[in-house]
């Protein structure tokens, strides 16, 4: 994607899975990475991967649910790179496994994944949003997922914890309009990935990789989405739409 090169893409959970997947594009499309993970080790190689593409990389290991963890991260990267233009709010926790219904679901466990899939994305978004205002430009885009849209018995906390980041991502988006920042999020569709083995592992058809559903990302971030704000994309149709008029 034209465009992308020399600019900071902060990424959260960005050691495993999509997050991981994201960096790698990111990467290889000239962007400066800012990641964060809660597994320090898993990140620190995803750091030396990137490196090895020539991707100038800051990584810091924290719970960005946790403020104090949120205000080292962006510090960090804004000490490295001046800046944030792009923010992917990436990390998310699945809870209990297998998931119970509500009926049964542990109040802890509710609201951890509460706190890690909602509160974080709002802590990490507020702390980076004042100044893509002040520049008058950023790209912000969540991660969400099927479960966020309809709901499904046995989705428990996370699909609820994927309905409140839409309505999160609606309301900034709502917020900054007219502002140059946007806000849009994507559902990356069903992937092979641990967190889908752990939701749904007696899985028995084809799932897409991680790297395979990166394309609008990659987009959203670019000036070519600059006039996109509020919207919702399946990043699996993307693709599909994207190679068919290729």
């Amino acid at each position: 994607m034209d465009g992308l090169s020399g600019k900071t893409v902060m990424i959260t959970g960005a050691s495993r899975g999509l997050g991981r997947a994201l960096a790698v594009a990111f990467a290889q499309a000239g962007a400066n990475l800012a990641l964060s993970a809660r597994g320090e080790t898993a990140l620190r190689t995803v750091k030396r991967e990137l490196e090895e593409l020539g991707a100038e990389v800051e990584a810091v290991t924290g719970d960005m649910s946790v403020s104090r963890d949120v205000e080292r991260f962006v510090a960090v990267a804004e000490e490295a790179f001046g800046k944030i233009d792009v923010l992917i709010n990436n990390a998310s926790i699945l809870g209990p496994s297998p998931m119970p219904l509500l009926l049964d679901y542990p109040e802890a466990d509710f609201a951890e994944v509460l706190r890690v899939n909602a509160v974080g994305p709002f802590l990490v978004t507020r702390r980076v949003l004042p100044q893509m205002l002040t520049r008058g430009s950023g790209s912000i885009v969540n991660v969400t997922s099927e479960a966020g849209n309809v709901g499904y018995a046995g989705w428990g906390a996370y699909g609820i914890s994927k309905f409140a980041l839409e309505g999160l991502t609606g309301t900034w988006a709502d917020e900054v309009r007219g502002t140059g920042v946007r806000v849009n999020m994507v559902d990356p569709g069903e992937m092979d990935t641990d967190m889908h083995a752990l939701a749904v592992p007696d899985c028995d058809y084809e799932l897409a990789q991680p790297h395979e559903v990166t394309d609008v990302f990659l987009y959203l971030a670019s000036d070519e989405a600059k006039e996109i704000n509020g919207q919702r994309y399946s990043a699996q149709e993307f693709a599909r739409e994207r190679r068919g008029g290729a």
